[in-house]
């Protein structure tokens, strides 16, 4: 067992229990065997994060008109299916992403709701810190994204900005930062500016490397779908994208993309790297 003064962090990339829109496509039981092969690792962590995509929501119509509904690519989990990231031992997600707004602020606010009432802390681009206090130390977790800012790294500088603030009252920051290109051909983490369908997705070596000048001592990456780096910088690491962890029927899990890595990080009382471990998974359809 780790010594007491260091904290454990378990984190896992993009999660999405199942959607009943536009269509069903949700698990047997309500998914409560979602996470068990994981259950026994996760839960033994201080810290166990993961990158929630889509609401958590019983409302109706999406954020965005579509012509054909059948051909939507909108994600929404009924609420209660947060039992299952209470079960797994979820402490802390991420709203920052390309899909949580996906039935908008409805969808988002309910989500919000929802999670709190579970005892689940989240940070999304609306300015939330998740706060943890373990032993004696202040702790934050911010979740960035790409789009427009706030906490968009594709504007960078204003994020650096809130970052070097957060830095100043947490004992230890944690980043959460959805970003990068996505699928078979984002294996790679080149130190370039990255675009997915001429999106702007930013360059996340450069701006992992300044969050972390700035004062952030573990930044986590999720969005490109597939496994990628890791990087110690400054005693400090770096993942540089955690892939899909379990994202039922409505992302494709070929190759790599099915990979579901689960990282397992010690860190020191000043945030330093100290040790850690990827437990391998994989997802098989569906």
């Amino acid at each position: 067992f780790p010594a007491p003064s260091v904290i454990t962090v378990a984190a896992v990339g993009d999660i999405m229990m199942g959607t009943d829109y536009p269509s069903p496509k949700l698990p047997r039981k309500d998914g409560r065997f979602l996470f068990e092969e994981a259950n026994e690792f996760l839960r033994k962590a201080d810290i166990v994060f993961g990158n929630l995509e889509g609401p958590l929501y019983d409302g109706d119509s999406p954020a965005k008109k579509v012509k054909d509904v059948r051909e939507a690519y909108f994600f929404r989990t009924p609420p209660r299916y947060v039992k299952n990231l209470v079960d797994a031992g979820f402490s802390v997600v991420s709203l920052a992403n390309n899909h949580a707004g996906d039935f908008g602020d409805k969808g988002m606010s309910s989500t919000k709701k929802v999670l709190a009432a579970a005892g689940i802390k989240y940070s999304s681009k609306a300015g939330e810190v998740a706060e943890f206090e373990i032993n004696g130390l202040r702790i934050g977790l911010v979740a960035l994204s790409f789009g427009p800012p706030p906490r968009s790294i594709v504007y960078p500088e204003e994020a650096l900005e809130e970052i070097d603030l957060l830095s100043k009252k947490y004992d230890l920051l944690i980043l959460s930062i959805h970003g990068g290109k996505e699928g078979g051909t984002a294996l790679r983490t080149e130190n370039e500016f990255e675009y997915f369908q001429d999106e702007p997705r930013g360059n996340l070596i450069q701006f992992a490397h300044a969050a972390i000048e700035r004062g952030a001592d573990l930044v986590l990456v999720h969005g490109p779908h597939v496994p990628r780096a890791l990087e110690i910088y400054q005693d400090r690491l770096i993942a540089y994208s955690l892939g899909n962890f379990c994202t039922y029927r409505r992302m494709r899990l070929d190759k790599e993309m099915g990979y579901a890595p689960l990282l397992w990080v010690e860190l020191g009382p000043d945030g330093e790297f100290v040790k850690g471990t990827i437990f391998s998974f994989i997802q098989f359809p569906p």
